[in-house]
């Protein structure tokens, strides 16, 4: 059965795709959820006009998105953590904490879209790397540095 989903579904695919699903997950999970409709022929039209009007904002947003990519890929980011004598972190360093240092910089990026390639939490004082995923098609990957304050 061909859908055209209302939202970003993951797994299945973004805002706006026409998308082949099997009848049950179509009929019983994303219809009745609100994540897709059925892509009858008039649905098709509406949604084919719909991206048609939608298309000089994508282009845009991807834009933004591939210019903020290049301006984070050249930027190490810089996250101060109370540490021991030995160098061990008091918690730990995650997403949320990699997020809030971008903003002080002036990049604006949801917490939910960064991941930190090999560890989940960082406990150690040290330089890493994670990555950015800024649009559908664009991500950035960037370094950052732990240190004690």
């Amino acid at each position: 059965m061909e859908i055209i989903l209302k939202q970003d579904v993951q797994g299945l695919g973004h805002k706006d795709d026409l998308v082949k699903v099997k009848d049950g997950y179509a009929r019983n999970f994303l219809v009745p959820k609100g994540f897709a409709v059925i892509a009858t022929p008039s649905a098709k039209k509406v949604h084919a006009e719909n991206v048609k009007q939608r298309a000089h904002k994508e282009e845009k947003l991807r834009n933004d998105a591939v210019a903020q990519a290049k301006k984070l890929e050249t930027k190490t980011v810089r996250i101060a953590a109370k540490t021991s004598t030995t160098g061990k972190i008091f918690g730990s360093v995650n997403t949320i904490q990699i997020a809030e240092a971008l903003e002080k910089d002036g990049i604006t990026v949801d917490r939910r879209s960064i991941s930190i390639f090999d560890l989940e939490n960082i406990k150690e004082v040290g330089t890493y790397r994670a990555k950015a995923k800024l649009y559908k098609d664009v991500s950035a990957e960037f370094k950052f540095e732990v240190y004690s304050e």
